[in-house]
């Protein structure tokens, strides 16, 4: 009879030692190799009436050494399940002489494998985690440049002859030039829609009274302010960090002239903008403005939370691994084995991102935290949506339902929206444990603080 002995090699880090009587794998040897001969189809002999000792002569060595591995795993995993063992990845392999296996000569065998057992977590109390919840102040001149944005989004596009005012738009084609103005072979050429108030303010002037056809060469630098010239470095087909284009020559050419009406602030505009919410005055509008600036930070703040959240739990709930076991098991990932070197490099950030993963695991197992199937299907509509630019339609129609059915057997987005959403309930479970403590910042503050490079995780 099989026995399994344990024994300890360090920290969460263990050797089972797996003793197999030759008994244990013998009848099931036998039995493969009697279903083997009864389908083999070999010359000068009948299906199913080839002897014995010619199967084992032939395929012998290959049944023997898969049935006895095969009855070590289901002795390994038989004692883990028995005596709930948890462990990190699979049971590592100590080196096996598997020349000892001989068919013909059956033996008792020993194998021996390393194993890496989870800790047991206890998390801080989430309500005495100090938190800070940070409240962006509104100001009047975030609604006023909002109720700008509406105005020219809703706004009407008027075509003009000529450039007379910095609020005209100007549909141009940029053509990147030589110094004698002629066109560079292969250079960057893009058509864009510009307000004349885009470029500098020297740029400005020279745009004045210049209709349709007519072109000025400029550098970048010489046309766009340094707000303006990131972008179009993007936009050119240059690196976005490339200073050195801004060198380059371009004749940009007006191909349309156009002004911008924006459109009158009355109840008509903040009916379609807000149908039904009874919003008859500019004070009315410039609230519910102001509500949505504050739902849209609102938002950002929680999510901050969740990243303040994040580091309380990875950096103060004290975790135990082992190391050890986890840096061999590192060397055997990947379809090329790392050296040592390598898994000791990568062990600090795996070895955070398996904390998470624990006190993930904990938070949900303790919270009964589940997914339901229709979940995911939801989810995947949502995202459809989104694709399609967040346009609002019936979620019952039936294409709709046909994507997220075809979504449902792929096992991998699956398992990716299982995951997202699980992590996001998990979230959300804990920070209603929480007692953050509020603190006023500014728009400009709080995006500069978020923007610091963090943690990977969620």
């Amino acid at each position: 009879m099989a026995t399994v002995t344990r024994s300890y090699i360090g920290q969460l880090h263990d050797r089972l030692t797996i003793t197999l009587d030759k008994k244990d794998y013998l009848p099931s040897f036998e039995r493969s190799v009697k279903d083997y001969g009864r389908k083999a189809n070999i010359p000068g002999f009948r299906k199913g009436m080839v002897p014995t000792g010619l199967i084992k002569k032939m395929v012998g060595p290959s049944l023997f050494t898969d049935e006895v591995l095969k009855t070590v795993d289901r002795e390994l995993i038989g004692w883990l399940q028995q005596e709930k063992v948890e462990i990190f990845a699979q049971p590592l392999p100590l080196e096996a002489d598997f020349n000892q296996l001989d068919c013909h000569n059956p033996l008792d065998y020993t194998f021996h494998f390393e194993i890496g057992c989870k800790p047991a977590l206890k998390l801080p109390d989430l309500a005495k985690t100090p938190i800070t919840r940070y409240v962006v102040t509104v100001t009047d001149e975030m609604i006023d440049n909002e109720l700008t944005r509406l105005q020219n989004r809703y706004g009407n596009m008027k075509d003009q002859e000529a450039v007379d005012s910095e609020e005209n738009v100007i549909n141009v084609q940029f053509t990147e030039v030589d110094a004698n103005g002629q066109a560079v072979e292969g250079g960057a050429t893009k058509d864009n829609s510009l307000l004349v108030s885009y470029f500098s303010s020297a740029a400005r002037t020279k745009w004045m009274g210049k209709k349709v056809g007519d072109a000025i060469t400029f550098s970048l630098g010489e046309a766009f302010e340094e707000k303006e010239r990131e972008w179009l470095r993007g936009d050119l087909g240059f690196e976005k960090s490339d200073a050195a284009a801004d060198a380059n020559l371009f004749s940009i050419a007006i191909t349309k002239v156009g002004l911008l009406e924006k459109r009158a602030l009355n109840e008509e505009f903040f009916e379609q903008l807000y149908p039904g919410k009874e919003v008859k005055t500019l004070e009315q509008f410039r609230e519910k403005i102001k509500e949505e600036i504050q739902a849209h930070w609102g938002a950002q703040a929680t999510n901050q939370i969740h990243d303040q959240l994040f580091h309380q739990l990875v950096d103060h709930t004290p975790i135990d691994l082992p190391e050890a076991f986890l840096k061999k098991w590192l060397q055997t990932q990947g379809e090329n084995p790392k050296t040592a070197e390598q898994a000791n490099e990568e062990y600090p950030k795996f070895a955070q991102q398996l904390k998470w993963t624990l006190i993930t695991e904990k938070i949900v197992a303790d919270n009964g935290i589940q997914v339901d199937p229709q979940e995911i299907r939801q989810f995947a509509k949502q995202q459809l949506f989104s694709y399609m630019g967040g346009t609002a339609m019936a979620e019952e129609q039936p294409w709709v339902n046909d994507y997220a059915e075809k979504m449902m057997k792929d096992r991998k987005y699956v398992e990716d929206a299982f995951h997202r959403i699980q992590t996001q309930k998990m979230f959300e479970w804990a920070t209603t444990q929480l007692k953050p403590t509020d603190k006023a910042i500014t728009a400009e503050a709080f995006t500069s603080m978020v923007e610091t490079p963090q943690h990977d995780h969620h």
